[in-house]
């Protein structure tokens, strides 16, 4: 059987990213990094935030256009397509607004693509090539949630599982099918946080939601659910879940096949989150680890497939 490497949130680490593959084994011949018997699958955010994003983008790619990986669209993949892609809407000049909050989140790509704009333009047209998902027979892979719902609708949508032109101009509508099939694949599942409360996140933005579980099962209170790195207000963690709010949440049986995400800036020991979820963002681009899990056949999670290399400044 296939042996695949599934690696998380690269965001520009390629230094990092180099490392991780030679210590699993690759080695770098004929244009890309290669193994004799295994290949990688990225989940997505090769993007933004770190220092050398335009080289990551060119080792992810070359590997991808060689064979040797493949790769699911990270919520930074989608949010640079929207970013630079003009409106249809006459009233509207891009998919996503030009303002500080949007322009902060893409900055050190533009920069650091500010004299290769022919090569940003062939990256973006590459990111409508990237499925949101990709199922194997034993495994599965999305960047933040699995809604088996959304998905297969989706696949109607898109035979290819890839965010067409068309799809990408419908999901600049929030009340679209298109725009909520990708926020929940990409992002997660999420609740509002109650009162008009509000959480100041570790990177600066006040947020009126919290980040939720898609897994699990038989959840009564906010801490059941709460997956995410900056913590709730004292007051909301044991607070009960509404039927509205837990009508909301998913869930995602440990009957269900293997599956592996990113997104979530975890830390600490590499571990899985259950018997069948993974998830491989420790939150590299902020000095933590790069993490791979090394998949071969199994039907539950072991943690002594977890590889990472841990990131550290640049001399």
């Amino acid at each position: 059987m296939q042996g695949y490497d599934l690696i998380g949130d690269v965001h520009g680490c390629a230094l990092a990213l180099q490392r991780l593959l030679k210590k699993m084994g690759y080695s770098h011949s004929r244009g890309c990094y290669r193994h004799p018997n295994r290949k990688v699958i990225f989940v997505g955010d090769i993007v933004d935030r770190g220092p050398r994003i335009r080289e990551a983008l060119h080792v992810v790619k070359d590997m991808v256009d060689q064979g040797q990986a493949e790769i699911v669209l990270g919520n930074h993949e989608y949010n640079a397509m929207c970013y630079c892609s003009e409106s249809r809407e006459p009233k509207k000049s891009y998919l996503r607004d030009h303002n500080a909050r949007n322009h902060r989140l893409i900055r050190e790509t533009l920069e650091q693509f500010e004299e290769y704009g022919g090569e940003w333009k062939a990256f973006l047209g590459w990111f409508q090539e990237i499925p949101l998902f990709i199922e194997k027979e034993h495994f599965r892979v999305v960047h933040a949630c699995w809604d088996a719902e959304s998905i297969e609708r989706f696949k109607v949508l898109s035979p290819q599982h890839v965010v067409t032109e068309d799809i990408l101009h419908a999901s600049a509508n929030e009340g679209s099918f298109e725009h909520r099939v990708i926020d929940r694949l990409t992002r997660g599942t999420a609740l509002d946080l109650p009162d008009g409360m509000t959480i100041l996140s570790k990177d600066g933005y006040v947020r009126k939601m919290f980040r939720t579980k898609f897994w699990g099962e038989n959840a009564q209170t906010y801490s059941d659910v709460v997956f995410q790195p900056d913590p709730l207000p004292e007051q909301l963690v044991e607070r009960r879940l509404s039927a509205i709010e837990k009508q909301q949440l998913l869930s995602y049986s440990e009957h269900e096949l293997p599956v592996f995400v990113g997104h979530y800036w975890m830390s600490g020991q590499p571990e899985p989150i259950s018997p069948n979820v993974a998830c491989l963002d420790y939150s590299a681009v902020k000095y933590g680890k790069l993490v791979a899990y090394r998949m071969d056949d199994e039907v539950r999670l072991d943690a002594s497939k977890f590889v990472w290399t841990d990131v550290v400044p640049s001399k």
